[in-house]
């Protein structure tokens, strides 16, 4: 059913794939060896995924006025602005100079969402987390992700010239079927990032969220001639290029993002379920909902890098239900993320705590 061209959401937009609850258990499995392995390689608990940080900072995101009704949804029905921490990540589950090129990630934890949550848990934090990255597209279910999980699992066993190697066949196969008209692989996409400056980048939420009455994805491109001008360009070939570069930018400069939403037309050629299709914006172009600001700060202070890396959590899962995470990918991340999330906290000794303002995030 639609209103205005765009599909209206229904939870029967979401099909279960039979063998889902299985492949699921075989996932966290997976993962749970992984969190193990990494913990005895760095005798502390990293992340799972997007382990490494080169930045984690504090900023507002104002919800621009006189958004038309098809946008005005959810947390973005009113024209406010709230507090946010931004943390800037590498995908990779192990801590990799940065000379292994790796796709890049935003995590955005809003606070103060006051509304009903998707998961009753959530229901004593106030705070909206988005997440995205610098790719449009995913592994599409959890079928397609289980055997790139294994390959996860054994990954930090290699050493970063193989993976820069990898990375540099994985670009030049992405080029050659690229030049013939076909789709490169979703393993060689994901090996295949050009390494570009963080800040230039463009993140996305790659599979699908509600988006109040609609169905979305959400994307955070570059607004500000300051970062902007970072799109495209390399970074020093160093273990820490990218991490010196953020700090050294935020002592005197200030970034913003536009938050965008990519409402569902077709859901047959934007599909929910499968997080491998890109969805064209012939079909349903990027509309700005709201303004992410970034200002001067110390971006990665000792205090502030242990309440990151170490206090904080990010989930998609932690959302107003009219945000609710859509498709099978979406599904799998509410048990995977939790899991990965306590056992970090454990073993660091960190409670498992949400910021209620934003002094709680160290200078």
């Amino acid at each position: 059913m639609q209103q205005d061209g765009y599909v209206l959401y229904a939870p029967s937009i979401e099909v279960t794939e039979p063998r889902e609850a299985e492949l699921v258990q075989k996932i966290l499995r997976s993962i749970d060896r992984t969190n193990k392995s990494s913990f005895e390689r760095y005798h502390h608990g990293i992340r799972q995924a997007h382990a490494k940080s080169p930045g984690i900072l504090k900023g507002e995101l104002t919800v621009y006025a006189g958004l038309p009704d098809h946008l005005r949804q959810g947390l973005f029905a009113t024209s406010r602005s709230y507090s946010i921490i931004v943390r800037f990540s590498t995908a990779l589950g192990a801590i990799r100079g940065d000379r292994v090129r790796e796709a890049r990630g935003m995590a955005i934890k809003i606070i103060g969402v006051e509304g009903v949550k998707a998961l009753p848990e959530c229901d004593q934090s106030a705070n909206q987390d988005f997440l995205m990255v610098n790719r449009t597209t995913y592994f599409g279910n959890v079928a397609a992700y289980l055997p790139i999980q294994r390959i996860f699992e054994v990954l930090p066993n290699f050493p970063d010239h193989f993976l820069r190697v990898m990375g540099f066949m994985a670009r030049w196969t992405a080029k050659i079927l690229g030049f013939i008209g076909v789709d490169p692989p979703g393993l060689v996409q994901a090996s295949a990032d050009p390494g570009y400056n963080i800040l230039g980048e463009t993140f996305h939420s790659m599979a699908a969220i509600r988006f109040g009455d609609y169905i979305a994805k959400i994307s955070a491109a570059p607004s500000s001639e300051s970062v902007r001008r970072l799109t495209g360009t390399p970074v020093e070939p160093t273990d820490n290029a990218l991490r010196e570069f953020v700090v050294q930018f935020f002592k005197s400069n200030t970034a913003e993002y536009e938050l965008r939403a990519q409402l569902c037309t077709d859901l047959t050629r934007m599909p929910v379920e499968d997080a491998s299709v890109e969805w064209s914006e012939k079909l349903s172009p990027h509309q700005p909902i709201a303004r992410i600001t970034l200002p001067p700060q110390d971006a990665y202070s000792r205090e502030r890098s242990v309440y990151g890396n170490d206090v904080l959590s990010f989930s998609a899962w932690r959302s107003l239900a009219a945000h609710r995470p859509l498709g099978s990918i979406m599904r799998l991340r509410k048990a995977a993320y939790q899991a990965s999330s306590v056992f970090r906290h454990a073993k660091n000794g960190q409670p498992m705590e949400e910021p209620r303002q934003i002094s709680e995030l160290p200078d």
